[in-house]
Formats: C-alpha cells, sequence, structure tokens
C-alpha cells in the first residue's frame, strides 16, 4: 500500500511543479518589460523610430523599409494596414481605427487570437488578432460586432486597433498564430 501512495505523491507533486512553472512563465509573459528583464522588440531598420519612407502619390503604397517576407504592416502614423505576401506583392490594405494605446515600432509574431470576446472599452468585437502588449494592454486587430470605428474613451486603456468586419475577416484568414507584424511610424 505504501508503494502505491508514494506515486499517488509523485504524481501530485510533478503536477504541482508543471501548473507552478506554466503560471510562472505566464507571469513574466504578462509582466511590464522594465520588471520582466526581456529585452524590447526586435526592431529592424525599416521599423525603428523614424517614419518610413512614403509614396507621396500613391498614399496607400507600402512604405519602403517596412520589413521583407509575408508580414501584416502597421503604420502608426498612417492608421494603416498592409497584408503582403512572401513575394513582397500587396495582398490587402485598409485603414483602421486605433486605441489610445500604441506598440513601439518594431517587429512581432501574432501570439493569440480570439474568434470573439469582449473588448477593454466593452464593445463586443471578432477575429482578435493580437500581437503585443503596451502599457499593461494587450495590443491587437479587431472588428466590432456592430460594424463600428469608435473614437476610443480616454478614461479608458484600449490597445484594440479596429477594423470593419470584412477587413477583421481578411486579417484573420491572413495573420494565423507567428505571422510577422511589422510596426512603423
Amino acid at each position: 500500500m505504501a508503494r502505491s501512495s508514494s506515486g499517488f505523491v509523485a504524481g501530485l507533486t510533478a503536477a504541482a511543479v508543471v501548473v507552478v512553472g506554466f503560471l510562472g512563465h505566464e507571469a513574466q509573459a504578462n509582466a511590464p518589460r522594465s520588471l520582466s528583464g526581456r529585452p524590447g522588440p526586435t526592431a529592424t531598420h525599416a521599423a525603428g523610430a523614424s517614419k518610413a519612407p512614403r509614396d507621396e502619390r500613391h498614399a496607400a503604397a507600402l512604405p519602403d523599409g517596412s520589413g521583407t517576407g509575408e508580414r501584416v504592416v502597421y503604420s502608426l502614423d498612417d492608421d494603416r494596414v498592409w497584408l503582403v505576401g512572401a513575394d513582397g506583392t500587396v495582398q490587402n490594405t485598409f485603414g483602421v481605427s486605433p486605441g489610445n494605446v500604441d506598440p513601439a515600432p518594431g517587429t512581432y509574431a501574432v501570439a493569440s487570437r480570439s474568434k470573439s470576446i469582449t473588448g477593454t472599452d466593452g464593445v463586443p468585437v471578432e477575429h482578435v488578432v493580437r500581437f503585443t502588449s503596451a502599457d499593461g494592454v494587450a495590443v491587437g486587430f479587431s472588428a466590432a460586432v456592430h460594424g463600428s470605428l469608435p473614437t476610443p474613451d480616454p478614461a479608458l486603456k484600449t490597445g484594440g486597433i479596429r477594423e470593419s468586419r470584412t477587413d477583421g475577416e481578411t486579417m484573420w484568414m491572413f495573420a494565423t498564430i507567428g505571422q510577422k507584424v511589422v510596426v512603423i511610424r
């Protein structure tokens, strides 16, 4: 009898170690960079603090220096997204309505997705594609279920970058887990 109870205790101990390790990892992953010891996002030369060059004649053209390969490019200054294929051609581009918390320019990867949730502003959203956090708030693309592109309430910290429902569905199909997201000025 002693052997079976010691095996049971060993199993419980192993399970507890796994749970504590997982919770520790989650706590570190969600801690502010200043406390977590993690470096900031990997910035490419193109995604640095300076504004990427624009084609003055074609405002919706993909900015030079916005990375290479298949990626989502998000311009903080232009409130625009480009979905770029592996061959470097723009597959789609559209305007967005950002929240009041911006990610730092740099290169990220899609970290999580949700088909439908309630946003930090209390609005039901769908096709949520998250790629980072800033100022303690998750940052990602989403579409309001009722289709609006609201002006963020300054009293709330919101990292949702809102798209139309059609654009949200397009983003959902393109930006799967691990997809590169390049944020530029």
